[in-house]
C-alpha cells in the first residue's frame, strides 16, 4: 500500500468517526438524538434542494460545503450553543490537521475558508441547510408533543439568510412531518396493497 493510499484511508476512517460523534444540543432539548454524520446527510439533501431553488448557485460547490461543513467535529466533537460560549474549539486548525498530506487538501482547505467567511451564495445556502436540517427535526418533535422544540424553532429561523431557506421555513411552521407517509390513512392502513398488487 502506498503512503498516499494509507493517508486517504486514514482520512476516510476519520470522516467515518462522525457516525459515532453525537450532536450535543439534544441534552438541553431533553429529547431526540443524532450523530454528526446523520446531520451531515440531512444538510446535503437540503443543500441540494436549496441549490435548485436559488438562481446562480454553484450546486457542486454547495454540496461539497454541506458535506464537509462538520468535518472538524471528528477531532473537536460537537459543541452546542452553550458550550461555544466557554470553549474555543479551533475548528479551522482541526480541519487543517485532518487534511495534511491529502492529494485534495487544497480543495478542502478552500471549502473550509469559504464556509468560515460565510459570504458567498453557496456558503450562505449551506449554512441555511445546516439550520433547516435541525429545524425539520424540531418540527417533528414539536408535532409529536415536545413543546420546547417550538421555542428552538423560533430562534433557528432567525438565523436563516437566503430567500429560498426562509420560504421553506415559513411552510415548515405549518407542515405535518407525517404527511408524506400517512396522507391516505384509510387506503394505506385498511388495505395496504393497491389492487394491482393485491394477493389473491
Amino acid at each position: 500500500m502506498s503512503a498516499s493510499d494509507l493517508r486517504i484511508l486514514d482520512f476516510l476512517f476519520e470522516a467515518a468517526s462522525l457516525k459515532r460523534t453525537p450532536r450535543t444540543g439534544y441534552q438541553f432539548l431533553g429529547r431526540g438524538h443524532e450523530n454528526v454524520a446523520e446531520h451531515s446527510f440531512g444538510v446535503v439533501m437540503i443543500a441540494f434542494v436549496l441549490g435548485r431553488l436559488s438562481e446562480g448557485a454553484d450546486s457542486e460547490k454547495l454540496l461539497k460545503l454541506a458535506l464537509f461543513h462538520d468535518l472538524a467535529e471528528a477531532r473537536t466533537g460537537d459543541l452546542n450553543y452553550v458550550n461555544k460560549r466557554y470553549v474555543n474549539s479551533l475548528e479551522t486548525k482541526a480541519v487543517s490537521d485532518a487534511i495534511i498530506g491529502l492529494p485534495f487538501a487544497e480543495e478542502l482547505a478552500a471549502l473550509r475558508a469559504e464556509w468560515d467567511e460565510g459570504r458567498s451564495l453557496e456558503a450562505r445556502l449551506a449554512g441555511d441547510a445546516d439550520q433547516l436540517d435541525m429545524m425539520l427535526e424540531l418540527r417533528r418533535l414539536a408535532v409529536h408533543g415536545w413543546r420546547q422544540a417550538e421555542d428552538w424553532l423560533f430562534y433557528a429561523e432567525k438565523r436563516l439568510q437566503t430567500a429560498a431557506a426562509k420560504n421553506l421555513a415559513r411552510e415548515l411552521a405549518r407542515a405535518d412531518p407525517d404527511h408524506w407517509w400517512f396522507e391516505r390513512k384509510e387506503e394505506l392502513w385498511i388495505n395496504p396493497h393497491p389492487p394491482e398488487e393485491a394477493v389473491t
